[in-house]
């Protein structure tokens, strides 16, 4: 099974609100999901990212892959560093 960390939307028309969650890649956008692990408003200024650290690195380490935006939002946040760390200690 392949999964994947992306983002689902919620939210109203034209105000978008995203979670960030791991599901199967067959899955539809907005539908089945295994196990939420943050959110994401893009709507306030600064854009407003919380992501349950812990379950990020779980995921990743599994074999979850991220789609592009949740990679950019990992990046911002220092998760994909801290991967990065743990992956590739001496």
């Amino acid at each position: 099974m392949a999964v994947k960390i992306r983002l689902k939307r919620m939210g109203a028309k034209k105000a978008p609100f995203y979670r960030v969650v791991v599901a199967d890649a067959r899955s539809p956008r907005d539908g089945r999901f295994i196990e939420e692990i943050g959110y994401y408003n893009p709507l306030t200024e600064p854009a407003q990212v919380k992501i349950d650290e812990d379950k990020a690195l779980k995921w990743l380490s599994n074999g979850a892959q991220p789609s592009d935006t949740v990679r950019n939002l990992f990046r911002r946040e220092g998760i994909l560093k801290k991967v990065h760390e743990t992956k590739y200690q001496k």
